[in-house]
């Protein structure tokens, strides 16, 4: 019976459950008339409402339109809290008065006045303990048939007690306890939900039964995070959090702020602070191009140049869905002042780079357009070269005809002793912009930015991961001992943007990726934060096995970001300056000439043949060979 009204009441909409609640209000006025008067004057049915039975219809004809007022019936019963039962008060404490008016209008001298303190006192118990019984019900309902997860919230500062007060009115969550490792708030009470230290972790998880954990401190710097989660890895709860507090809009904690905690969260690094004339010095007042817009790290710089406002941002992309995507949600947060334009279009195209070049007297470029997925560019090398190495060539010597000042190549750690054609193509994409800067100095500056892996890029393996491990398993991993480098887009791209304006010409610019991650590791890591086990030999109960399934074609086990030991500091301390050889510019057009032939031939054997003559720390691997239709 209980199940069955929880389940109509489930069923019912928002408007049918504020029409219900209308009704259950309009019943409680009627009762609280009556009551107030039976208390006052000890009997039921006094002479009074003889002769005034209107005072039935005209109390809910008063009370209801002003409840309606103070929004009652637009706050959902679960999450009835303090501030609704504020609400219900001023509600009762107006309504009343209302009906001691007309009472005074009407000359009812008969009326006692203390009838009025009762009624108010009834209608605020009536209206705010109906709707916190309500609650309770649909909670303890929920909880009875499984479907409220035991929350315990890390962090008792100010987000932690805001959340917990927004998970009351939750059908999902029930918050029982609060870790903290303040030894002033250990066996406090903050809202009712105990304080415990992490020493406490398997009480909080034997005795309490909690199955997930919310990690509430915003403001924790990343590192503080990285060290707690790591100590929650190990036991078998779900982790989620709050995002950094410059995500939370006004201070204010909400239940739709909690997310999965990711393998961001446990890699990401405390950022060094950016210099913000570097950010600004490309940028701030000028107009500015994008290449590859639409993809993972085009999209980003493109939100941080915004940041700095240029006076025109141009979205160079030949994906249409993508460039629409970027372009839709930078309208949405574009400063007064700039100029937002979508281009559709190839770097392949140098006539339609030269026309966007000139048309916007574009100042900037930052090319980003480029094929990355090792495998892929090993199945199709041709089309891998021509987009990587002609496409920046074209790029570059359109700079050059339109005056761009400065051009800044996003490349990779894996043109570094390549051992794939996507790494080589980036190699040669780099010596391309460093002939060119030899060969015309005194015109755009071009600039070179190597980084590993970012976090959550378009082919990396952590959004694979995540959907094997939302799919059940098995998690695929190349080899148990491979690494990569990581780091997240954001701080990429910040970084990218300043050492372009550090860039005299030719440079090849080496971001600070941080220790190198094992995938295994990671692996390991994600499927514990979903609250799963590894299934392996120690543990064949676990939930998720991981799988070896041998090094794709053209991939290495180890990154690196340098070429030659010579290395030196920028300004920013995660910037540095790598000293590289490079090919004179006479000698690498032979070179482009070569591998246009081979290209032009659909040659991909000869194409292999000269980029390993053009970069010889090139070392193929793969022995795709027969691909030759590029």
């Amino acid at each position: 019976m209980i199940y069955s009204i929880y389940d109509i009441l489930n069923t019912c909409s928002r408007h049918q459950k504020m029409v219900m609640m209308a009704l259950f209000d309009i019943a409680v006025c009627v009762f609280a008339v009556w009551f107030s008067f039976w208390l006052r004057l000890n009997d039921y049915w006094p002479p009074f409402f003889e002769r005034y039975p209107q005072v039935f219809i005209i109390a809910p004809l008063l009370s209801i339109p002003v409840f309606a007022g103070f929004r009652l019936y637009r706050q959902l019963v679960r999450y009835t809290g303090m501030y609704a039962l504020f609400s219900i008060i001023k509600a009762g404490t107006l309504a009343t008065l209302l009906l001691m008016s007309v009472n005074l209008l009407a000359r009812l001298q008969e009326t006692p006045r203390s009838v009025f303190v009762l009624y108010w006192g009834i209608v605020i118990f009536g209206i705010g303990g109906g709707r916190i019984l309500m609650r309770t019900f649909t909670q303890r309902v929920s909880q009875e048939r499984g479907s409220m997860i035991r929350v315990a919230i890390f962090g008792a500062g100010s987000a932690g007690t805001q959340l917990v007060k927004a998970l009351e009115g939750s059908t999902h969550h029930q918050p029982v306890a609060f870790i903290d490792d303040n030894p002033e708030l250990r066996g406090t009470f903050i809202h009712g939900r105990k304080v415990f230290t992490r020493a406490k972790m398997h009480h909080i998880l034997d005795e309490l039964g909690v199955e997930e954990v919310l990690l509430a401190m915003p403001a924790a710097a990343n590192s503080k995070r990285r060290e707690i989660l790591e100590f929650l890895e190990p036991f078998p709860v779900e982790v989620k959090t709050l995002p950094g507090v410059e995500h939370l809009v006004e201070g204010k904690v909400t239940v739709a702020d909690i997310r999965r905690v990711d393998i961001e969260d446990l890699l990401g690094r405390d950022q060094v602070p950016p210099i913000h004339d570097l950010l600004k010095k490309d940028i701030a007042g000028k107009s500015v191009l994008v290449t590859g817009a639409g993809g993972s790290i085009g999209s980003e710089l493109t939100r941080q140049i915004l940041d700095q406002k240029p006076t025109t941002l141009v979205l160079y992309e030949r994906s249409e869905f993508a460039l629409y995507r970027i372009e839709q949600e930078l309208q949405h947060h574009l400063p007064d002042g700039v100029r937002l334009v979508p281009l559709i279009g190839s770097v392949k195209d140098r006539p339609r780079l030269e026309r966007a070049f000139h048309t916007f007297h574009t100042d900037t470029v930052y090319h980003a357009a480029a094929y990355k997925h090792v495998p892929l560019v090993e199945h199709n090398p041709i089309e891998g070269v021509v987009n990587n190495v002609f496409g920046t060539l074209h790029a570059a010597e359109a700079a050059l005809e339109s005056g761009v000042d400065t051009f800044v190549l996003i490349s990779t750690d894996k043109a570094v002793r390549p051992t794939s054609v996507m790494g080589t193509s980036k190699r040669l994409a780099e010596l391309v912009l460093q002939g060119l800067a030899k060969e015309r100095p005194n015109l755009t500056r071009f600039v070179m930015v190597r980084f590993g892996n970012v976090l959550d890029s378009s082919g990396s393996v952590v959004p694979l991961f995540r959907k094997q491990i939302q799919a059940g398993g098995p998690v695929t991993v190349t080899h148990a001992e491979v690494t990569r480098y990581f780091m997240t887009i954001q701080e990429a791209s910040q970084l990218v943007i300043q050492a372009g304006a550090m860039g005299e010409g030719g440079d090849v610019f080496v971001l600070d990726m941080g220790e190198p991650v094992k995938i295994l590791d990671m692996a390991r890591r994600m499927v514990h934060l979903s609250g799963l086990d590894v299934r392996d030999e120690k543990n064949p109960n676990g939930d998720i096995p991981i799988e070896f399934v041998g090094l794709r074609p053209g991939e290495k086990l180890y990154e690196e970001l340098l070429i030659g030991a010579a290395v030196r500091g920028t300004r920013h301390p995660r910037i540095m300056r790598a000293e590289e050889r490079d090919l004179p510019w006479t000698q690498m057009k032979q070179l482009i000439m070569d591998i246009q032939k081979a290209c032009d031939s659909f040659d991909s054997p000869r194409l292999r043949t000269i980029l390993h003559e053009a970069v010889p720390e090139f070392t193929h691997t793969s022995g795709n060979k027969d691909h030759l239709l590029g």
